[in-house]
């Protein structure tokens, strides 16, 4: 299946006209995966792709994305790869330049793609993924988020997690059903209620944000977070450079036990240069 058939029916009418580069992001990027001390393999993924010349950069901007992949030995490392592929490729050429619309026409597009092979290939029944990514176009920001992989954000020493997890314990606490504590401790914690691939349709959260100079975004899938805590991630995050950072986040979930894949992404906004 080539880029040309995902991308086609999340096409618009017209391309849209071009952006003018207001703002030029500088950014230093760094990530690490781990397999962990339980698994024989790594379901998790992540790519990034900094875009290069300014019309791309004006239009588009750069991409980070994590995957955590789930399914079964080897189809869920299939389905986290199809998705971070599909989501960059689909969102860079796709004809609009509103974020939100090629954010969510890439999403579409690389949950169809892992449905299709779900359903068409033998031994790959069922498999599915999330997906955490953050568009950085400019000075603003967009965050995509299906399933319990997450993103922070440290601005100005104060650490905030962006996503919202879809996972059962989420809805039981928002709704009321029993307290975070209980959740904590019930078997159910860990059931997601939203991933990609897994049905032929899914609805992304899709949000905006302004983009700051010093701003220090974390992205990582939950074989971090089971072990790390946030006021770890902080004491992490306010201490190193985003290669340590990294380093010393995975390396903390491996010794608290490492029960699955662990990957982190960093992204430091070092710069925000005017273009005049």
């Amino acid at each position: 299946m080539s880029t040309e058939e995902i991308t086609a029916e999340y096409e618009v009418a017209e391309v849209a006209p071009s952006i003018e580069l207001r703002v030029k992001p500088i950014v230093t990027v760094a990530a690490k995966t781990d397999m962990g001390r339980v698994r024989d393999n790594n379901e998790d993924k992540h790519e990034y792709f900094l875009a290069e010349g300014d019309a791309e950069i004006a239009s588009k901007g750069h991409i980070f994305i994590v995957c955590d992949g789930m399914g079964g030995h080897e189809a869920g490392q299939v389905a986290s790869e199809l998705a971070c592929k599909t989501f960059i490729d689909v969102y860079r050429n796709h004809p609009s330049n509103d974020l939100q619309l090629a954010a969510n026409g890439a999403v579409l597009a690389a949950n169809r793609f892992v449905n299709d092979v779900s359903r068409t290939v033998p031994g790959r029944k069922g498999m599915g993924t999330t997906l955490t990514a953050l568009i950085i176009r400019q000075d603003k920001g967009i965050i995509a988020q299906v399933g319990d992989s997450r993103l922070y954000r440290l601005r100005d020493g104060i650490l905030e997690m962006l996503t919202t997890d879809h996972t059962w314990i989420e809805e039981a606490v928002s709704t009321g059903m029993m307290s975070r504590e209980e959740a904590e401790q019930h078997p159910y914690r860990h059931v997601i209620t939203r991933a990609l691939g897994t049905e032929a349709m899914v609805t992304p959260d899709l949000f905006e944000l302004d983009i700051q100079v010093g701003d220090t975004f974390f992205l990582c899938s939950d074989g971090v977070t089971n072990h790390v805590k946030d006021d770890q991630l902080h004491t992490f995050m306010s201490m190193a450079s985003p290669s340590a950072i990294c380093w010393n986040v995975v390396s903390a979930a491996l010794v608290d036990g490492g029960s699955d894949n662990a990957t982190a992404m960093v992204v430091r906004v070092d710069d925000l240069e005017n273009v005049e």
